[in-house]
């Protein structure tokens, strides 16, 4: 049987930068190595941030084909998938929130995550047994979030690098105050539906992994293979970004970069054959190579 697809998922509030290139040529890699398909999806549903999404949506897939990156079937938009998270959360045992990012900070313990990781604070509880009375008189205060209500405290996933990995699953949001899918929520339905059976993305959402392996498992999905690998620094140890310089192939084609330099420029960070196409790299590989260290080396740029 030919084993279940791989995946990438930009969000498009800003062009790909050469850490986002690096994960989605590693994402296509571990993939087409392995005879998997390789799946595209775009992660466009805060729309606060992604008000010019199309657009940015467009560039990302022409810098990924650049590079000599192909995927099957049509491009999946979350935007358009709305319905399918409502059906998926109307399974689950909720109740509604009303609590302040500030309120859970001052409320919940020190932030967990490493180097580069988002802050995340376990949700305390505080909206978990209210009652009737009290939800009413908050909701004529302020929109709540929904949140899911967990049975377990802890659960654990296995990656491909980082062996056994044991994480806090907390009461965590599924829709936001504005009627907004969370991630948490969103990435896992959509993988789920769709068969994906690798994700491939960066180290920094490690911690996020177990969490979203046991609500894949509440829903009835297969748990994925996990593939976290590591991120583009820059020169002060941050997380690459866009406000970094010149970061994404058209900063660099302005400087007089070609797509096949700059495939070879990731492809030496992670240490892979160098070529001018994704296609050489892959007729390259040796086995093993994909799984040595510099995929799981912080790329300094």
């Amino acid at each position: 049987m030919t084993p279940a697809a791989g995946r990438f998922a930009p969000s498009p509030t800003s062009d790909l930068h050469l850490g986002n290139l690096r994960t989605a040529l590693l994402a296509w890699l571990f993939a087409r190595s392995e005879g998997r398909g390789f799946l595209l999806r775009i992660e466009d549903l805060d729309q606060q941030r992604v008000a010019a999404a199309p657009e940015v949506a467009a560039r990302q897939l022409d810098d990924l084909a650049a590079l000599g990156l192909d995927w099957d079937g049509e491009v999946v938009r979350q935007s358009e998938r709305l319905e399918l998270y409502r059906e998926a959360a109307a399974g689950l045992e909720t109740y509604e929130c009303f609590c302040t990012r500030r309120e859970i900070a001052e409320a919940s313990q020190a932030p967990n995550g490493g180097p580069g990781a988002p802050q995340w604070r376990p949700y305390p509880g505080t909206c978990r047994d209210l009652s009737q009375a009290e939800r009413a008189r908050r909701r004529s205060e302020r929109a709540p979030a929904l949140r899911l209500r967990a049975d377990v405290e802890r659960f654990s996933v296995h990656d491909r690098h980082a062996g056994l990995v044991a994480g806090p699953v907390d009461d965590f949001v599924l829709f936001r105050a504005d009627g907004t899918p969370a991630y948490n929520l969103a990435v896992v339905v959509d993988d789920g539906l769709q068969g994906i059976g690798q994700v491939v993305r960066g180290d920094d959402l490690l911690d996020s992994s177990p969490r979203q392996a046991w609500l894949t498992s509440r829903l009835g999905f297969a748990v994925p293979d996990y593939v976290h690998v590591s991120l583009a620094l820059n020169q002060q140890g941050q997380r690459l970004a866009k406000r970094d310089g010149a970061v994404t192939l058209a900063d660099l084609a302005a400087q007089g970069m070609t797509s096949g330099d700059v495939l070879r420029l990731l492809c030496r960070s992670a240490g892979l054959p160098e070529a001018d196409r994704a296609e050489q790299v892959l007729a390259a590989l040796r086995p093993g190579q994909l799984e040595a260290g510099p995929v799981w080396t912080p790329w300094v740029v």
